[in-house]
């Protein structure tokens, strides 16, 4: 048999599933108005068990992973086509909408905004490209950032989400978890370390390095000359790390920090672009109170707690592949006082303005045991 007439027997087997997938889908369509009548819900997990292991049953072990894989996509094409169906969106689009309509076109150009760290810190940066006329304050912790938004002292806060070399800022996600806030805005920076030190210091002279944990992650490379002896100490943030040892008085201290913090402070250059990747951005989001969604709003960040079962995450991003819906990100941080369990941070890439974002938004709360929506926003590069 040649691979020609392989191949024309396989067409005739699509032929054959397309036509019995047009019919499946024809009674899934009179199963969502039999659930929409009787105010049933979607999503069936008995139901799909079963489906599943009759499913192993009917078919050889070496094809029961694939199987699976055929019929759980199936599940999900069929719940997303009900859901398409139920025509009333949910409490939180309608919320979504109202925030477009009420949200003015352009983007505040001066606002108070919050910051964590000191004057010179990569947060400073990050909102002055942010915003052109910032009235920035500062706070020492990350967590009075958030505070700041909640009790409505600042409009805004940056804050620093993850870096493309040292990866995630664990801190901020754990808060995440807690917070009560909408991000509005992103931005990514281009972060070119210094190695700093008071005038007429020598880079043989140094005995203790202040920086913050990322920057140090960040520069891990060029730290290792130092060897073992020198003494790394941990700062709130790179420009906290500057200004202790320029007013420290010491001979023997340096910083890696920024280039304006070493104008700032008046320090000594010792050495530039320190980090261990050229191409090293920080991504800092931009939080308010309220919800703001501005004109263009291409990204939407999401927090969701799972049931803690089998299939549970695989459900979600099938989800997000049967909408054609890109994720950019995927972030995992355990659950206070819950063994085992999870929050999950996605962000996804869709327009707010299309079909699947609405479709997307009407189906997650029923996979989810918790559901949190963050916002959606444009990224400014």
């Amino acid at each position: 048999m040649t691979l020609e007439t392989l191949r024309e027997k396989i067409d005739q087997i699509d032929n054959d599933l397309i036509r019995l997938f047009e019919e499946r889908m024809n009674v899934v369509t009179e199963i969502a108005a039999f659930k929409k009548s009787n105010s049933l819900p979607v999503l069936d997990n008995k139901r799909e068990a079963a489906k599943l292991q009759a499913v192993s049953e009917k078919v050889p072990q070496e094809l029961e992973a694939y199987a699976h894989v055929l019929f759980e996509t199936l599940f999900e094409l069929s719940r997303s086509h009900q859901q398409s169906l139920k025509q009333e969106p949910t409490a939180q689009y309608k919320a979504i909408q109202t925030a477009i309509s009420n949200t003015t076109n352009l983007f505040p150009q001066h606002a108070t905004v919050a910051c964590q760290g000191v004057e010179g810190a990569y947060s400073q940066q990050a909102c002055q490209k942010l915003f052109k006329r910032p009235n920035i304050q500062y706070f020492k912790t990350f967590d009075s950032v958030f505070s700041a938004i909640e009790n409505g002292f600042c409009d805004y806060g940056v804050l620093p989400l993850e870096n493309s070399t040292a990866g995630s800022v664990t801190k901020i996600y754990n808060l995440m978890q807690s917070r009560n806030f909408k991000i509005v805005r992103s931005v990514r920076l281009k972060v070119d370390h210094i190695f700093a030190a008071p005038k007429g210091v020598a880079k043989e002279d140094i005995k203790e390095i202040f920086s913050h944990e990322q920057a140090i992650s960040q520069c891990a490379g060029f730290l290792e000359q130092f060897g073992t002896d020198i003494k790394i100490t941990r700062c709130e943030n790179t420009a906290v790390a500057a200004e202790a040892v320029a007013t420290s008085g010491r001979k023997d201290a340096a910083a890696i920090c920024s280039y304006s913090c070493v104008k700032l402070y008046d320090l000594n250059c010792l050495a530039r672009d320190i980090q261990d990747r050229s191409n090293n951005y920080t991504r800092f989001i931009c939080i308010s109170k309220n919800l703001e969604i501005y004109p263009g709003a291409d990204r939407t960040s999401i927090m969701l707690v799972l049931p803690h079962i089998p299939g549970a995450l695989y459900k979600i991003l099938a989800r997000f592949y049967a909408l054609g819906i890109n994720l950019n990100k995927l972030e995992s941080r355990p659950l206070p006082d819950r063994d085992f369990e999870f929050m999950f941070y996605f962000d996804l890439e869709t327009s707010i303005y299309s079909e699947e974002f609405a479709k997307l938004l009407d189906s997650l709360q029923e996979f989810c045991d918790e559901f949190k929506y963050l916002g959606s926003y444009v990224e400014v590069m």
